[in-house]
C-alpha cells in the first residue's frame, strides 16, 4: 500500500488567545479527492498552511508527500500545488505567459518542458486569447483558471485548492470543475479541496472532512455525512393524473404534494432503501412520466453535526 499523500497525528497550532487546530489526525492516501468543509473559523486555512509549511505546528506531526514541510519546504513546494482563492501567485502586470515561464524556472524546469507543460494547460483550460494579457486585465474566471494551471504547471502530486471558486460564475465554475475531474483522471493527482461551495464538494470529492472548532467531526463518503444525521434524498415524481397523497410507500415519506397530486416528492433514506424500489411501488399502481432525485443540502447537514455539537 502506498504511503499517505497527506498525514497528521494529533495536530495542534495555538494562536495567542485561541487553539485553531486541536488534535488534527487524519491521513489522505495517493489519488483521492477529499473536500475539507467547515465553517469560517473552524481551522481549516490554519491547517493548509501547516500541511505547506507557512505555519509550524504547535504540537503534533505532519508529513506532506512523506516530508516534514517546515523542515523540507522547499521539496515540498516542488512536489505540491496550491491556489488561494483570494491570493494570487502570477506577475500583475506581466502577460500571462511570462507567469507561466517565470513559474516554471522556479521549480526548476527547462524551456522546453515549460512550454510544452504550459501548451497543454492552455488547451485544456482554454486560455490561448488570454496568453498575452496582463493579468490586471483577466476577469475573475479567467484569472481562476490561470491560478489553476499555474499551481499544475510542475506537475505536483498533491494540489490543494482553498476557496477556488469563489465568486465565479455558473459557467466559470463548471468549466474549472471539468478540468479538475479530469486532471485526476488523467494524471492521478491527490486533490485537497475546502469551500464553501458545496457544488464543488458534490462534484469533484470522493471523501469529506468536517471540522468544527479545530476539531475532526466527521470523516467519510458524502451519503455517509448525510446519513449520520439523517438527511435524506428526495423522489421527485411527476404522474399522469392528479393522484391521492403517496402517504403509504414503505421506505418512504410524503414531503409535498403539489399541483393537485401531479407531482409528488418522496424522502427515502439511502441506507435503507432505493430510488428504484420506491419508483417501483409507486409506478405498479400509478402512472409515472418523469421523475428526478434530490440529493441531500449538503450545507443543512453540516449544520445539523455543528447543532449536535452544541455550536450555534
Amino acid at each position: 500500500m502506498s504511503d499517505p499523500v497527506i498525514e497528521t497525528h494529533e495536530l495542534v497550532r495555538d494562536f495567542r488567545r485561541t487553539r485553531a487546530v486541536d488534535r488534527m489526525t487524519f491521513s489522505v492516501a495517493p489519488g483521492e479527492a477529499v473536500g475539507y468543509i467547515g465553517a469560517n473559523g473552524a481551522g481549516k486555512s490554519t491547517t493548509i498552511k501547516m500541511l505547506t509549511g507557512i505555519l509550524r505546528p504547535t504540537s503534533g506531526r505532519v508529513r506532506t508527500c512523506g516530508l516534514d514541510p517546515m523542515r523540507r519546504r522547499v521539496d515540498v513546494s516542488r512536489r505540491v500545488g496550491v491556489v488561494f482563492g483570494q491570493r494570487s501567485q502570477l506577475w500583475w502586470d506581466l502577460p500571462l505567459r511570462d507567469s507561466f515561464a517565470i513559474l516554471g524556472a522556479i521549480h526548476r524546469m527547462d524551456d522546453v518542458a515549460t512550454r510544452a507543460r504550459t501548451d497543454v494547460l492552455v488547451e485544456q483550460l482554454e486560455m490561448g486569447p488570454q496568453l498575452g494579457t496582463p493579468v490586471r486585465s483577466l476577469s475573475l474566471g479567467q484569472r481562476m483558471r490561470a491560478e489553476i494551471a499555474a499551481a499544475l504547471l510542475h506537475s505536483p502530486e498533491l494540489l490543494v485548492l482553498d476557496e477556488p471558486t469563489i465568486g465565479l460564475d455558473v459557467l466559470s465554475k463548471q468549466r474549472l470543475r471539468e478540468f479538475l475531474v479530469a486532471e485526476r483522471r488523467e494524471r492521478g493527482t491527490t486533490l485537497l479541496l475546502t469551500t464553501h461551495d458545496m457544488g464543488d464538494i458534490e462534484r469533484l470529492c470522493d471523501r469529506v472532512l468536517v471540522v468544527d472548532r479545530g476539531r475532526l467531526a466527521f470523516d467519510g463518503t458524502l451519503t455517509g455525512l448525510a446519513g449520520t444525521v439523517g438527511a435524506q434524498r428526495v423522489l421527485v415524481l411527476d404522474l399522469a393524473a392528479p393522484t391521492p397523497d403517496l402517504d403509504d410507500v414503505p421506505g418512504a415519506r410524503l414531503v409535498a404534494s403539489e399541483s393537485g397530486g401531479l407531482r409528488q416528492r418522496l424522502a427515502f433514506d439511502a441506507e435503507r432503501t432505493t430510488a428504484a424500489a420506491v419508483l417501483a411501488h409507486v409506478s405498479a399502481r400509478h402512472d409515472v412520466r418523469d421523475l428526478a432525485i434530490e440529493e441531500p443540502d449538503i450545507e443543512d447537514v453540516v449544520r445539523r453535526i455543528y447543532a449536535a455539537s452544541g455550536r450555534p
